[in-house]
């Protein structure tokens, strides 16, 4: 079948190549008609080399080229940038097709997850459509057939088991969940305790700091996951601890590197330019903390990235202040 595939970053490149392998026809599609012709002519992503894209796959700048006659359509963008994308798609009549979400994070502002987004700007005639893969999954390691696990999900089940069905290989295990905003939600506030990890190593700390960072982050996680209505049980598993065990862990992960560079001394906008890709944990630290405070949720991880980011305080003045608070009963 064709799918039309929206964002051609590393994750984007490495889910079209899959797609297309299982025989379907893909258009992937990059705002940037430079970059689009690069891909045409090398078929092979800068941030991926010694990897070729499959024959099926085609690359452009036009979305109604990408969109038009597609049986499934698919988004790797940002969180940033789904709803200005999605505007454009429904200025070209919407889609009648699944529609799943890759990209992990949450609207500043609205504090939707990006579904919700989707599912607003698209309207609710097409809740049954809308769905999301997510996981603990590098496009590094995908790309060359390493055994990877995900969850997909969607508002309809029967949608969300075409979704699985599309995505499943032998390499690359799908499995159903039907909470949505749980999985979506797991996604994105794992990247925000990634770059508090990627900090605590930049500023020489163990992994016993580690640890307790990422424990305390998925407790922090899990507090906020009532405001989404989420299940507790989807944040133990792939979309929750899964992914944030393989973000907060691996030197692969963007969020990770982006916080260990702000250790070493970088400020936010230089990481980010050495890093070349969209860190997602920087723009929706700002939104979690925003649900925390319009709920009365304390969020003090995501609090101090926060204040690290956009108010410069210094690291190691952020470990001192999370170390100083009150202790209280552990309740998981």
């Amino acid at each position: 079948m064709k799918i039309g595939y929206l964002g051609a970053g590393t994750w984007g490149f490495c889910l079209a190549s899959l797609l297309a392998a299982k025989g379907n026809d893909v258009v992937l599609w990059t705002a940037n008609s430079e970059f689009a012709k690069l891909l045409q002519k090398k078929r092979e992503h800068p941030k991926l080399p010694r990897y070729k894209a499959d024959e099926r796959v085609t690359f452009t700048s036009d979305l109604r080229e990408a969109i038009e006659g597609a049986e499934f359509l698919i988004e790797s963008v940002t969180s940033k940038g789904i709803r200005p994308v999605f505007e454009q798609v429904l200025s070209f009549g919407g889609v009648n097709c699944p529609v799943v979400i890759t990209s992990k994070g949450i609207e500043q502002n609205s504090g939707l997850l990006l579904p919700e987004v989707v599912l607003q700007v698209l309207g609710e005639g097409c809740r049954n459509q809308i769905g999301c893969i997510s996981g603990p999954s590098h496009a590094e390691e995908v790309i060359h057939k390493l055994p990877t696990s995900i969850v997909g999900s969607a508002y309809d089940n029967e949608t969300m088991m075409k979704i699985c069905e599309v995505f499943n290989t032998p390499c690359f295990r799908v499995y159903p969940n039907a909470d949505l905003n749980g999985v979506a939600f797991g996604g994105a506030m794992k990247n925000i305790i990634a770059i508090a990890c990627g900090i605590s190593d930049g500023l020489g700390f163990g992994d016993n700091t580690k640890a307790a960072l990422m424990t305390r982050g998925l407790h922090e996680i899990r507090k906020l996951s009532v405001t989404k209505g989420c299940r507790p049980e989807t944040l133990n598993g792939l979309s929750g601890m899964g992914d944030l065990c393989v973000t907060c862990l691996s030197k692969l992960s963007r969020n990770y590197t982006f916080g260990r560079l702000i250790a070493e001394g970088l400020d936010p906008q230089a990481a980010q330019e050495k890093i070349g890709m969209v860190v997602e944990g920087a723009y929706t630290c700002v939104s979690a903390l925003q649900l925390g405070q319009k709920a009365g949720i304390p969020v003090p991880i995501t609090e101090a990235i926060c204040a690290i980011l956009y108010e410069g305080l210094n690291p190691r003045d952020a470990v001192k202040a999370l170390l100083q608070r009150a202790i209280k009963e552990e309740h998981l």
